[in-house]
């Protein structure tokens, strides 16, 4: 799974590597670790707007919903069964770019994960990556809000992260450089399933 992530670079580099400017640069903060059940706003890119970062809200709500509440279930969508779901079928073709330089996994150090071990999980090859997500806009009801909200796609674990995340062997889907127009253009989701993989390292934080 991928609960929380990090994104400390400075705004410039983030728009070098994405070749994209930031809507509201105003709002962006970088910040070491972001916890997903904040729910707050990260960057990302979206199909409808590729030279755009903007700001989403981090769980996923969809059109139907009456109320906000179903997000803390959705920051991560399995992506073998995202065309099923109720919460993601109609967001299938809504892709985004989530941008990040890092996530944390916890190891389970005895059956019932009392104790412990955290690390920081980046791609070898990538100093800022993206992950594989989508998103949804919702209008609240109460005050006709506008929420623009995603979720981060999860695949089975790589070698590295089954042992790393031996709980639930999951791992968020981070997209190989070369890819990310492909997962933009619309590209079967099953093609970024598990054995696609970028090579990970990690460090005990």
């Amino acid at each position: 799974m991928c609960y929380r992530t990090k994104l400390n670079a400075v705004l410039k580099d983030i728009e070098s590597t994405f070749k994209a400017r930031f809507i509201e640069p105003e709002s962006y903060t970088p910040m070491d670790e972001i916890n997903g059940f904040s729910f707050m706003k990260t960057p990302v890119i979206t199909d409808e707007n590729q030279g755009g970062i903007e700001m989403f809200n981090w769980g996923l709500i969809p059109f139907w919903a009456k109320d906000d509440k179903i997000r803390k279930m959705t920051l991560n969508a399995r992506i073998e069964t995202l065309k099923e779901k109720p919460a993601y079928r109609n967001s299938v073709i809504n892709r985004c770019l989530v941008i990040a330089n890092g996530y944390y996994e916890w190891q389970w150090l005895d059956p019932k994960g009392k104790e412990k071990k955290k690390y920081l999980i980046t791609p070898k090859d990538q100093e800022l990556f993206a992950f594989a997500g989508i998103y949804s806009s919702w209008k609240n009801p109460q005050n006709q809000e506008l929420v623009n909200s995603y979720s981060i796609l999860t695949t089975d674990a790589n070698e590295l992260m089954s042992e790393i995340h031996n709980s639930k062997k999951r791992m968020p889907v981070v997209l190989k450089k070369e890819d990310r127009k492909n997962w933009l253009s619309g590209d079967e989701v099953l093609n970024f399933s598990f054995p696609y993989t970028v090579e990970l390292e990690a460090k005990i934080v």
